[in-house]
């Protein structure tokens, strides 16, 4: 409990930010389509916030190298409220695209400030107990954030402003707290060569990841929208799939620590890829239908980050760890940004059900180099623990480096 109390303030400050942040996309999506923008229109905004979370994700060690971890955490958000303040002032499809780059910049920003923080308090008798409520925290405001926009009218500029005073209101715990700030951090270098160095394999898993994750939540309401779902049944539409990716990270990482986890990877796609095909047979004709084919489809999607992470950990040294976790961020960072856009495409060309049409393939590609990869190189003799892995800054991989090599595991 006395934990807890110690970092309630950077936890309130996270579940802020991740309402408000978390919100603007499904909002932004519904507001193009009530506003005639073009699909592809749609689908860039959701590529500019990726495109400036990696910004963030890159530029905030540094700033907080400069003016410490306070000012920069209201730094980010500031940007982050003033580009949801301008969404109704000016129309139009490219000044959004700048909008999103600065909510983007705002979320990867405000965990770098977190994580940073959470790394310099926590001891190793209290790290896997903050990582869980941290990960609770995260996640369970993420899910309620894919719900806000079965009550915030879209194009409306209260609903913008709404999600802009939650945005200003996450100042408030961390800059109020009485907590010492910690030393700064130094940032660690971007080596995106080193993740294919230790694993083709896991680069590849994150970028498909990627790809499952920011299509389905910066497009999905697109799909929900053409197939017929009503407003409050796109937000459980997303939500489960939210949910689903929440309660997936224990069975697999229990499998991923049992069995070879290309196996457990090859496993998961192959699930995907199923989900993909019921989710777009179920949309137009079930709702209720396709609402739980998106809850395995996170299931089996969402944990194959962490699984890949810990496959590409496996044949890291301890000292690349932290450099490991960046440069798997950076692949992550560019599946995100391109496949909004391509998915927004694919559906304006081809219909709805292209989006999944793309995932699934996307699935299959890693399934075939899974196989390839297994014939090149065998597993690793010693593997580290499986670690539920965010994909919040280029900092997380100081938090989770301790906790994978706690214990580590030698295959039989």
């Amino acid at each position: 409990m006395r934990m807890i109390i110690s970092f309630a303030a950077l936890f309130l400050s996270v579940i802020l930010l991740q309402l408000s942040t978390g919100g603007v996309a499904p909002l932004d999506a519904l507001s193009g389509l009530t506003l005639d923008f073009s699909t592809q229109e749609i689908g860039f905004l959701g590529s500019a916030h990726f495109f400036g979370f990696f910004i963030g994700c890159w530029f905030a060690p540094r700033l907080m190298g400069s003016i410490g971890h306070s000012r920069a955490f209201a730094a980010f958000t500031a940007a982050g409220a003033i580009g949801l303040l301008m969404h109704m002032i000016i129309i139009d499809p490219l000044a959004w695209a700048l909008m999103r780059v600065a909510s983007g910049l705002c979320i990867a920003g405000c965990y770098t400030v977190v994580e940073a923080w959470l790394q310099a308090k926590v001891t190793n008798e209290t790290r896997g107990r903050t990582m869980g409520i941290y990960r609770v925290a995260d996640m369970g405001a993420s899910l309620v954030a894919q719900m806000l926009i079965s009550v915030l009218e879209p194009a409306s500029y209260v609903s913008y402003n709404i999600l802009a005073i939650i945005c200003c209101a996450s100042l408030l715990p961390l800059t109020l707290t009485t907590v010492r700030q910690p030393e700064t951090p130094k940032a660690p270098r971007l080596r995106p060569m080193l993740a294919v160095e230790c694993s083709p394999l896991a680069a590849a898993a994150v970028i498909v990841a990627a790809l499952s994750s920011a299509t389905f939540r910066m497009v999905g309401p697109l799909y929900g929208q053409q197939v017929g779902l009503a407003l409050d049944q796109i937000a459980w539409f997303l939500a489960a799939f939210v949910l689903g990716g929440a309660l997936a990270q224990y069975p697999a990482g229990w499998l991923a620590d049992k069995f070879d986890r290309r196996h457990v990877m090859i496993a998961l796609s192959l699930a995907a890829i199923l989900c993909c095909i019921v989710t777009a047979l179920a949309g137009p004709s079930s709702p209720n239908g396709a609402m739980i084919a998106a809850f395995f489809f996170g299931f089996t999607a969402f944990p194959i980050y962490s699984v890949a992470a810990a496959h590409a950990n496996d044949f890291a040294t301890s000292e690349q760890r932290v450099e490991l976790s960046a440069a798997l961020m950076f692949f992550f960072a560019l599946g995100a940004i391109a496949a909004p856009y391509v998915a927004s495409a694919l559906i304006e060309r081809f219909g709805p059900q292209a989006m999944f049409v793309m995932i699934a393939t996307a699935h299959a590609v890693l399934i075939v180099f899974s196989f390839v990869r297994m014939l090149a190189r065998p597993s690793a003799g010693a593997r580290t623990r499986y670690v539920w892995s965010p994909r919040t800054s280029f900092l997380i991989g100081r938090l989770t480096r301790s906790a994978r090599e706690e214990d580590t595991r030698t295959d039989p």
